[in-house]
């Protein structure tokens, strides 16, 4: 137990900051409404019109933050916080999913790697843990479980790359956002500063999640090899 906590333990403290520093920056700038009093749906609706993305479908989702873009059906989803309330936290939000669309319209490589993955990373993020777990337990009375484990370590892997992969796309959909955003005269200069204290805090949620993925994974490989000794 206290080689689990000397692993994951770090990674856990690194999410709950994340979290709170997103949900912090979200609070503030969703109170604070942007000088041209446009909700995040205008937004939406000018950055689609002057960056050729009038392709995309956009539809509402519940709940906060839930905001996301869908490169299979061409789908940007906001909520109702993002579409419907005229702050910098909506237009920086919109402009991030909006950038994710020009990531999938000019064929990112990363964006497409990830697209490519992440059904086996679902797969291993489920099943690996089930199976290393049942593994180290059957090397209790035989070598087969060691074999099982290490599958199990395998595909828990996927979803760590999955997780790696995720920091450079969403990085660079934050670019994208900010550029957009300069581009189309949407944005004073106070109202940057406040974009970018959004998007970087957001952009700390998915670093904790690597952070948490491969620290789970070295626990993994830990454990694995103290039972192969």
């Amino acid at each position: 137990m206290f080689m689990y906590f000397l692993f994951v333990l770090p990674a856990v403290l690194l999410a709950m900051w994340a979290q709170w520093r997103v949900q912090s920056a979200y609070r503030e700038y969703s109170q604070m409404p942007n000088a041209q009093r446009l909700t995040g749906l205008d937004v939406a609706h000018v950055l689609m019109r002057n960056e050729g993305l009038e392709h995309v479908r956009v539809e509402h989702i519940g709940g906060d933050l839930t905001d996301h873009y869908d490169p299979r059906e061409k789908v940007m989803r906001l909520s109702e916080g993002s579409s419907r309330v005229p702050s910098v936290a909506a237009m920086a939000i919109v402009a991030h999913e909006l950038g994710h669309a020009v990531q999938d319209q000019q064929d990112y490589a990363w964006l497409r790697v990830r697209s490519g993955i992440v059904g086996f990373a679902n797969i291993g993020s489920q099943l690996g843990t089930i199976l290393v777990f049942v593994g180290l337990l059957l090397t209790m009375f035989n070598r087969a479980g060691v074999l099982l484990a290490v599958i199990g370590v395998a595909l828990f892997s996927v979803a760590v790359a999955f997780t790696l992969i995720t920091l450079p796309v969403e990085f660079n959909a934050s670019a994208r956002a900010r550029s957009m955003l300069m581009r189309n005269g949407l944005v004073t200069t106070q109202e940057t500063a406040g974009v970018d204290k959004v998007l970087n805090a957001a952009a700390m949620t998915y670093v904790a999640a690597a952070a948490s993925a491969v620290s789970q994974l070295l626990y993994f490989i830990f454990l694995l090899a103290g039972r192969r000794n």
